[in-house]
């Protein structure tokens, strides 16, 4: 277990820029049975913050090496029983009591059969984003409009190592996303402590905010087309956008 802990962390810090990250949180879960109740469980056996430069000191290839007392100069917190799965309380969950959440209805079932995405009032078009999300496998919530940062919606994403939260910002718009409201995504994720932040649009983004979501490692963007084929392959929705001129390296098709 203390090897496999290890190597999750050397592998992850190795394939990321170390001007972006500097620490990554381990929650190692097993997937089983409680044998008192015979219900499914996902027992955390180890938690652990691996900061960048402390993990930079092990020389992990040194054959006396005790993966065990790695894990313990790290700071982690061990079960004492592994092999019976005795849990132990992770360092850090996800959180989503940074967000004001608030409940919504659906809006799909409202739709017409080919809705123009641009015809959609904001608040029914953020709501098609977050369903279109729970489509994708996230749990979603909306948050308090205007009160968020520009946060139009919260989501979780959770895998065997744990869940994640994305900032969902969903911006209906005929023009260019500006590079700004990128950046102020990033200022959000830092703020709130989310692990991605994602901007949808209607519209596309330039070269500027391509970039600067490359460097920045945790945003994804999704312009209109791809919010289009995404609509049509997870809620069956086959969308127009009423956009007054084809986008750079659209075609005509993209909009219809």
């Amino acid at each position: 277990m203390a090897r496999l802990a290890l190597r999750a962390l050397d592998e992850a810090f190795s394939v990321t820029p170390a001007a972006f990250v500097e620490s990554i949180i381990l929650n190692g879960r097993v997937n089983a049975t409680d044998r008192a109740t015979g219900q499914a469980i996902r027992a955390c056996v180890v938690s652990l913050v691996a900061l960048r430069k402390d993990f930079a000191e092990l020389v992990l290839d040194e054959p006396r090496l005790d993966p065990q007392q790695c894990l313990h100069r790290l700071g982690a917190t061990v079960s004492k029983h592994p092999h019976d799965l005795e849990p132990v309380t992770p360092v850090v969950e996800a959180d989503l009591s940074r967000y004001r959440i608030i409940t919504e209805t659906a809006v799909v079932a409202t739709l017409d059969s080919r809705p123009d995405l641009l015809q959609m009032n904001p608040y029914d078009f953020e709501r098609l984003v977050r369903e279109l999300f729970e489509a994708m496998g996230y749990e979603t919530w909306r948050t308090q409009g205007s009160r968020d940062d520009g946060v139009d919606a919260v989501a979780t994403l959770t895998d065997p190592t744990g869940s994640t939260i994305f900032a969902i910002q969903a911006k209906r718009s005929k023009n260019v996303v500006p590079v700004n409201t990128v950046r102020a995504m990033s200022g959000v994720m830092h703020d709130k402590d989310t692990g991605y932040g994602i901007v949808v649009t209607t519209s596309w983004f330039g070269k500027d905010s391509y970039d600067f979501a490359h460097r920045n490692g945790r945003l994804r963007l999704i312009d209109g087309r791809n919010l289009k084929a995404l609509l049509a392959e997870h809620l069956n929705i086959d969308a127009l956008i009423g956009l007054p001129k084809v986008p750079p390296g659209w075609q005509a098709a993209d909009l219809v």
